[in-house]
């Protein structure tokens, strides 16, 4: 129950070491947005490489190359997607959402919270998490490709121009 073998040990130290330094260079050779999760390809990607690697450490039936083979694919992958969806407008629309406005001068966009799918207490909470308490005091609420929420106060909107991709901007 407690431990199977010495040598099981050894191949997770020993396989787990190699993976992780492999892993470290794969990351460094695809630059910084393989785990940016700037949407959910790229969130895809991160979950994915932590799965392999954990399969590589605990599976005595992957060999170390195969797990690395899978690392170098799922990266590999994420880079030509990146780069392809950054050069081709048309493969961005396929692969990523826009960005959506949720609330707008302190009142909230219905059509937009129904259609993804959010409860007025989830944006009141991301705007408490900026520390804002007044909804009033807010210029703009938007659900990010990646999941999150911007807050944006009446203070920091300037121009507005960061919103110009945003859906349901143009329309308050």
């Amino acid at each position: 129950m407690w431990i199977d073998s010495w040598d099981a040990i050894g191949r997770v130290l020993l396989v787990g070491a190699a993976s992780y330094g492999t892993l470290v260079l794969i990351l460094r050779a695809t630059g910084k947005r393989t785990l940016s999760q700037l949407n959910a390809f790229d969130f895809i990607v991160t979950v994915a490489l932590g799965s392999t690697l954990a399969t590589i450490l605990l599976s005595s039936s992957v060999s170390w190359l195969e797990g690395l083979t899978a690392l170098i694919l799922l990266a590999g992958l994420q880079f030509v997607v990146a780069w392809s969806s950054s050069r081709l407008p048309s493969l961005r629309n396929l692969l990523t959402t826009q960005p959506a406005l949720l609330l707008a001068d302190g009142q909230f966009l219905p059509d937009s919270m129904k259609e993804h799918r959010l409860a007025e207490s989830e944006v009141r909470q991301a705007v408490r998490m900026q520390g804002i308490g007044d909804l009033n005091d807010v210029r703009a609420v938007i659900l990010e490709t990646n999941g999150t929420f911007s807050v944006i106060s009446s203070s920091q909107y300037g121009n507005g121009s960061a919103l110009e991709d945003v859906r349901h901007a143009g329309r308050r």
